[in-house]
């Protein structure tokens, strides 16, 4: 009989990211200022199932608002969620949804 040393469990290698969604969308107003550790090859689109599992509305938010699905911000750069769904999050992204405001 052979002895095998059983090699520990490792956790999944994560990623930080900074996700910013704030304004009104649908019928409420949205605040959230989150760092998320993801774990590593995470997609844009990966990252709204896994936001929307932690109860944070960003799926809500793309779906509600569908202007916002093009005005979607990583780093600075518009990322429009169809054409970047598969685009894998680096550590210390950061993701901006901001709504539009109108005042008068």
């Amino acid at each position: 009989m052979a002895w095998f040393k059983r090699e520990p469990k490792r956790k999944p290698a994560l990623i930080k990211i900074h996700l910013l969604i704030r304004g009104r969308i649908g019928d409420g107003w949205h605040d959230v200022d989150e760092r998320l550790a993801i774990p590593v090859g995470t997609t844009l689109g990966g990252l709204v199932a896994l936001a929307d599992a932690r109860g944070l509305p960003l799926g809500f938010a793309l779906t509600h608002s569908p202007h916002l699905a093009q005005t979607l911000m990583l780093n600075g750069e518009r990322c429009p969620i169809e054409r970047d769904r598969d685009r894998v999050l680096a550590d210390g992204d950061e993701l901006y949804l901001l709504a539009p405001l109108a005042g008068g």
